[in-house]
């Protein structure tokens, strides 16, 4: 079972299958207010997180998809992925459209 299953129970919609792309690597637990993915792209590390589907279910205001600017704090072999205060938000949407359209361009680059 995918970690974002176990934290946050399999009524939350993601929106999109995160088995269409495998770059994306669920690193979701039971402290964080959403789901959250990491992914490499280019030398760089990307966070998404994915707030729940209905807005005033949500502890933060702003745009269901998220992708922040991330650092690994472990090593390639163990990374440790987090976005600190000094993330910049590479993309944010609405909508399941707008971000597997999105997921799809970055999964062609």
């Amino acid at each position: 079972m995918q970690p974002y299953l176990q934290a946050f129970g399999s009524e939350f919609n993601l929106g999109f299958n995160p088995n269409d792309y495998p770059f994306l690597i669920d690193n979701s637990y039971g402290n964080n207010t959403c789901v959250s993915f990491y992914f490499k792209q280019g030398e760089q590390y990307r966070i998404l997180w994915v707030e729940h589907e209905m807005a005033d279910e949500r502890e933060e205001n702003g745009a269901r998809y998220t992708i922040e600017s991330a650092t690994n704090e472990g090593t390639d072999e163990a990374p440790e992925i987090y976005a600190g205060s000094d993330a910049i938000i590479i993309f944010e949407c609405e909508t399941s459209e707008h971000i597997i359209a999105h997921l799809n361009l970055l999964s062609s680059q």
